[in-house]
């Protein structure tokens, strides 16, 4: 009994920081990332030019977490926080180690 209690809590404790982390919408994302972001994010755009495929998840995590655009110029751009998780979540879902990369073309 005791060691069925310890795998469960165990698998409890390994889940809650996946479970933890905020989701967006995905197709969304795609849409504001399109619409908000490629606009300077293109080859010949004022910055780096960048598609999902530039980083892998943890990359852009890490970029999201650092606040890219937050308290500048840019960021009414880039709306509320629920768009920059929607954009956030299509990014990490298609980056370049995920299951389905994307380039995000066109």
């Amino acid at each position: 009994m005791r060691i069925r209690t310890l795998i469960a809590c165990t698998l409890i404790l390994v889940a809650l920081p996946a479970a933890a982390e905020e989701k967006g919408s995905d197709t969304k994302g795609k849409y504001y990332f399109k619409k908000s972001c490629k606009s300077c994010h293109a080859d010949g755009g004022a910055a780096k030019a960048l598609t999902p495929l530039s980083k892998t998840q943890a990359q852009w995590k890490k970029f999201f977490e650092g606040g890219k655009h937050k308290g500048d110029a840019l960021s009414p751009k880039f709306g509320p926080p629920a768009q920059i998780l929607d954009i956030k979540t299509f990014l990490v879902n298609h980056a370049s180690d995920s299951p389905q990369p994307e380039t995000c073309g066109g």
